[in-house]
């Protein structure tokens, strides 16, 4: 069976500086085997696919693959499904508010036109780690333990633990290993001097199938899970402008808010870059 796909770009400036996804739609009938595989032949971070939703809430319902496994939830996935749903002609049943349904439950996106923005769900493990767990890390980014200000699990998925170095600059000059014995999922955090264009550098280091360690270009599920730390640690009191992807030569762009109820939204460009179908 032909399916219609997507080559999504997420958060980026331009048109091939942000993340790239792909959007395999009318999925169901797939099993997760065929589901990885399509996965790990595209070779792309992560890869969605779009099915009939099963909670009655639901607008879609996807199901989000790395190379080694499945999400329960991933941030550049959530807004580049939904734009792939609503440019094949998906209509929400709320006014602006799309509902998509992943293994994380439902989460929100918000549709005003230009951008979309998704709502950061709850952190399935949060605090602070352990001084074992700050060690590895500063071994794995191969820097002093020292030059770490502070740490935190910011868990929403992906399996982040997020450190704070004292500024951009720094994060940009890591040089982390290339392997690591175990999964590991890095979030590295520094801010800009007052007045830059971003507020802060993120830098996205994981394990693949292999145990090798690569980068992200530009990563909602950290920026969302970061966002709720900086928020709630007062580090930031209004929205602001991430930068992430710059040492892969990507210019992605992720703008954090929060809303006066204290949920944390965000946001960033997405545009379709390639589509067509799969074989049958």
């Amino acid at each position: 069976m032909a399916r219609p796909f997507q080559l999504v770009d997420v958060f980026g400036v331009d048109p091939f500086t942000g993340n790239p996804l792909a959007v395999i739609a009318d999925a169901d009938g797939l099993t997760t085997d065929a589901m990885q595989a399509i996965t790990r032949w595209l070779n792309l971070s992560e890869t969605a696919f779009l099915l009939t939703p099963t909670q009655p809430d639901a607008d879609y319902r996807v199901r989000i693959f790395t190379l080694a496994h499945e999400l329960p939830f991933a941030g550049h996935p959530t807004l580049g499904s939904c734009h792939a749903w609503l440019a094949a002609g998906g209509r929400s049943r709320r006014d602006g508010l799309v509902m998509q349904e992943c293994g994380a439950g439902m989460v929100p996106v918000r549709n005003a036109g230009a951008e979309l923005a998704f709502a950061a769900p709850p952190l399935l493990r949060g605090g602070t780690p352990t001084e074992a767990d700050i060690a590895e890390v500063a071994a794995v980014l191969r820097i002093a333990r020292d030059r770490i200000v502070d740490a935190q699990w910011v868990d929403n998925g992906p399996g982040w633990i997020a450190v704070m170095l004292d500024s951009a600059e720094a994060v940009l000059a890591i040089e982390p290993a290339r392997n690591h014995h175990r999964r590991i999922d890095i979030g590295i955090v520094g801010p800009h001097a007052a007045g830059a264009a971003a507020a802060y550098e993120i830098r996205a280091i994981f394990s693949d199938a292999q145990g090798a360690l690569i980068e992200d270009p530009a990563t909602g599920s950290l920026n969302a899970s970061v966002g709720q730390w900086l928020f709630a640690s007062g580090r930031v009191r209004d929205g602001y402008i991430a930068a992430q992807g710059a040492r892969l030569g990507r210019n992605g762009r992720i703008t954090v808010t929060q809303d006066g109820d204290g949920q944390v939204w965000v946001s960033g460009r997405t545009i379709t870059l390639f589509s067509g179908h799969t074989a049958d």
